[in-house]
């Protein structure tokens, strides 16, 4: 697993802190971990960060001048990297799906939005259930007849590229692990668009660390959920040359937790923001990591990881908060 043999660009802070919830862990009942990808760094961190590494290494080397991305209004890839185009002399090409159906008017313009617009990026709305991956190719095709030279980022950044950064991750998380003398036996996380879990499974399965990872569903069933996972684990695993490593026994994904819909905050999501943020003063957000702390809150409670390790990681997102003020401060 020599991931310099890929173009990189370094734009994380890394490693990012892997620390204990002392409190959180006496609330639950269990020995909880935290991996810290919130710190990240760029535009505020979170886990687009490392997937940026890699696409943002493979654009410049494509000689491209514009980033082409899409994601939901509240998109913490978006936010990254429309920071990373930034901070490296490119334009930022934005399509912002409506996809909550939310017309709230912190939630259009404030959090993400607002950061998205101070980094300069271009940005369209298109409605709900848009064909996301179509608009992306007709803004492509806009810049090139422009003379631009577009590279297209998939929502989340989640393709076999981007997944290497979680593939970096999860070499990261076993090498503190080890310095800690740290016995993990879980990973958690919020699985959605795909490359996050899915670069954590390739990457712990090329080095044969025999470490599960649960992905806590934030918007696809299960059965749809855990295939989107696998394929991208096995595409990543033969990008890095080891295309049998990744089984589907090694994709679990847990989507009991979703809710009304992606990006919909329900009273379990709150009470999660509140329990992590008043323990051990941890800021999550509402679509992802507070639903994923919503799953294993639930989970911890229910008995699932009695006298076990478990390391949850925080992919980031907290400046979405202030998207969501209306459905959230009524709640503290």
């Amino acid at each position: 697993m020599h991931l310099a043999r890929f173009p990189r660009v370094r734009l994380a802070h890394l490693p990012t802190p892997l620390e204990p919830l002392p409190r959180l862990s006496e609330a639950l009942g269990i020995d909880l971990w935290i991996k810290r990808d919130d710190c990240t760094g760029l535009a505020g961190g979170g886990n687009k960060t490392r997937k940026l590494e890699f696409l943002l290494g493979d654009a410049l080397e494509q000689g491209a001048d514009t980033l082409v991305t899409q994601g939901a209004v509240q998109s913490n890839h978006v936010r990254q990297t429309a920071a990373a185009a930034a901070a490296h002399g490119l334009k930022c090409d934005i399509i912002l799906e409506a996809r909550t159906g939310s017309t709230a008017i912190d939630y259009l313009n404030n959090g993400n939005v607002l950061l998205d617009r101070l980094f300069g990026a271009t940005l369209r709305t298109v409605p709900r259930d848009t064909d996301m991956v179509a608009e992306l190719e007709t803004t492509a095709q806009a810049v090139r007849a422009l003379g631009g030279r577009p590279y297209v980022i998939p929502g989340g950044g989640s393709n076999a590229i981007g997944a290497l950064g979680y593939v970096d991750c999860a070499r990261e998380i076993v090498v503190q692990a080890d310095e800690l003398d740290l016995p993990v036996d879980h990973i958690v996380t919020a699985t959605g668009s795909a490359g996050t879990h899915a670069g954590l499974v390739a990457g712990l399965a090329v080095m044969g660390a025999d470490i599960p990872v649960l992905g806590i569903g934030v918007r696809a069933p299960k059965a749809r959920q855990e295939a989107n996972v696998l394929k991208l684990a096995q595409q990543t695993a033969a990008l890095l040359g080891r295309p049998d490593a990744v089984t589907a026994q090694m994709v679990v994904a847990d989507c009991d937790y979703v809710g009304e819909g992606y990006g919909l905050v329900d009273e379990a999501v709150i009470e999660a923001l509140k329990l992590a943020a008043r323990t051990d003063a941890i800021l999550l957000d509402p679509v992802y990591t507070g639903k994923a702390m919503k799953g294993l809150i639930a989970l911890a409670r229910a008995g699932r990881f009695q006298a076990e390790t478990v390391v949850f990681l925080h992919t980031g997102g907290a400046q979405g908060l202030f998207g969501y003020q209306g459905e959230i401060e009524g709640a503290l």
